[in-house]
């Protein structure tokens, strides 16, 4: 049967990194205090289309079978494709359970109807953070959501071990924009937003072209690109774009929150935050500060963790839900990482085998078994009671480094060395670093097992 494009499936060895990737923004996120949600699968299709014009994306749902009123019922259903959206509702819908500012964190699959590409599928994971008020949202929840991925970012680059691994987060603000394009005299300031946000893709000389589509002036649009070429890694993009000689209340505004952003952010090693206001963010609903982040030789990749400030996307009769949050594509990393020879120092939990002399002593053996499992060591049995070299075969096969032998004097057999020990069957313990599969970098090799019979 011929595998469906998009839908990616990992081997065990490919399983392992990807939940250490998952295990750290786990730990980083309630570390800083969010608390873990999931929503529902699908939502109506009304809810998911508020987003934009995303409906040539959209998997919709259908029942196979069920009656015809079931069917009429569900006909409006489809998969979520972001978690924002669904997040929107989940707030609403249980406001009165919750308690503002609500920190949430988010790791779920999502699905979307594009063309698969590298890096991109039909359904993958995304890991989310959100911070929403209730009717009002301080500013510095802005630098608390940056502050945290940034964490999670640096631990990644970390967990790859690879000194090349960096990440850049990527800082603007939409305020700064629209004020700039409004102190221009443009009339529709999103639309040209919409068409900066490509520059990543195209050159500037295509912008240009595309500015004077939507009846933006050659004076403009150098402009325009004179603001979108500002990056600093510091707060001097304010006396930059002043220099452009262009005023406006939203963009005095506008530049005020996105010099708090950058200047309180604290980067990690292998992280760096950058004001750039050539980012845009597509989606309308953004209504100030914009992250994208880019990895260091995977630029094809585009970004891999974007977000923004959202004030009305969540709203009810009585209050609205402002909220600022950051969404990490865990796929799209994942590919990048498996793509550079990331890989895990074995293929299964196991961090002992078990040997069985012959059937009658599989009883010991299992006893053994239960001992190490107690003490916290992934084990396993031998399947059969065959030789001892072909027992230390299959270990070698499943990547387990140590074949513990029961018997009058147990011993333990690294297969890695060839070196055996007689041990105490009731305490011993291997190295803290084999009790688990490690994630290793390109540039470490993965140990060798090497056969050898006792």
């Amino acid at each position: 049967m011929a595998s469906l494009s998009g839908f990616p499936e990992h081997t065990p060895r490919e399983r392992i990194v990807e939940q250490a990737v998952l295990d750290h923004l786990r730990s980083t996120f309630e570390l800083h205090g969010f608390a873990s949600v999931e929503t529902r699968a699908v939502e109506p299709l009304e809810v998911l289309l508020r987003k934009g014009e995303i409906d040539k994306e959209v998997y919709a749902v259908r029942r196979l079978q069920g009656d015809d009123g079931a069917a009429s019922a569900e006909a409006g259903l489809a998969l979520h494709f972001d978690l924002t959206v669904p997040f929107a509702r989940y707030v609403v819908e249980n406001a009165n359970s919750l308690d503002f500012p609500f920190r949430r964190y988010q790791v779920q699959k999502v699905w979307r109807g594009e063309r698969p590409q590298q890096g991109r599928y039909r359904e993958f994971t995304q890991a989310d953070i959100d911070v929403v008020g209730r009717d009002v949202l301080p500013a510095q929840a802005d630098v608390d959501v940056a502050q945290v991925m940034t964490e999670a970012l640096g631990g990644l680059m970390d967990l790859v071990g690879s000194p090349e691994a960096h990440a850049t987060l990527q800082v603007a603000n939409r305020k700064v924009l629209e004020g700039f394009y409004l102190g221009l005299g443009l009339a529709d300031p999103t639309a040209v937003m919409q068409v900066v946000d490509k520059l990543d893709k195209v050159s500037p000389e295509k912008i240009r072209v595309m500015l004077a589509e939507i009846g933006v002036a050659d004076d403009a649009a150098t402009q325009v690109l004179a603001l979108a070429e500002i990056v600093t890694t510091d707060t001097s993009f304010v006396q930059q774009v002043e220099a452009l000689g262009v005023e406006h209340p939203l963009l005095a505004e506008g530049l005020a929150e996105l010099a708090h952003v950058v200047g309180s952010i604290v980067a990690p090693e292998r992280v760096t935050v950058t004001a750039d206001l050539r980012i845009a963010r597509g989606l309308d609903y953004y209504t100030g500060t914009v992250f994208e982040t880019r990895l260091s030789g995977f630029e094809q990749l585009g970004s891999i963790c974007s977000g923004g400030r959202y004030e009305k996307l969540a709203s009810d009769n009585r209050s609205t839900y402002p909220g600022v949050g950051i969404s990490l594509g865990v796929s799209r990393l994942l590919a990048a990482l498996l793509g550079d020879g990331v890989t895990a120092s074995r293929s299964v939990p196991s961090a002992v085998l078990v040997a069985v002399a012959d059937e009658t002593e599989r009883p010991a053996a299992d006893a053994v078994a239960r001992s190490l499992r107690s003490r916290g060591v992934p084990t396993e049995v031998a399947p059969t009671a065959a030789k001892f070299g072909k027992q230390i075969r299959h270990a070698e096969r499943r990547g387990i480094p140590f074949v513990f032998f029961p018997g009058g004097a147990p011993t333990v057999k690294d297969i890695r060395s060839g070196d055996q020990v007689e041990v105490d069957p009731t305490s011993w313990l291997p190295p803290v670093e084999d009790l688990r599969p490690q994630v290793v970098a390109p540039s470490i090799p993965v140990p060798d097992l090497q056969e050898k019979t006792p």
